[in-house]
């Protein structure tokens, strides 16, 4: 059974480490997030504390 070259491994190495990067570039930049903003949410968010020491 012959052995693969030195050049074989490292080419098959960057293939699998960019197949990888862009995978997990993709995942990152393709998920979209969905902001829930009620009424609710929203007063909460303008609530101003007055805080008494």
């Amino acid at each position: 059974m012959p052995q693969m070259a030195p050049i074989s491994w490292l080419f098959l190495f960057f293939i699998f480490s960019i197949t990888l990067m862009i995978f997990n570039i993709k995942n990152y930049y393709c998920f979209f997030y969905k902001m829930n903003l009620t009424s609710q949410n929203l007063n909460i968010l303008n609530k101003k504390l007055n805080w008494k020491w």
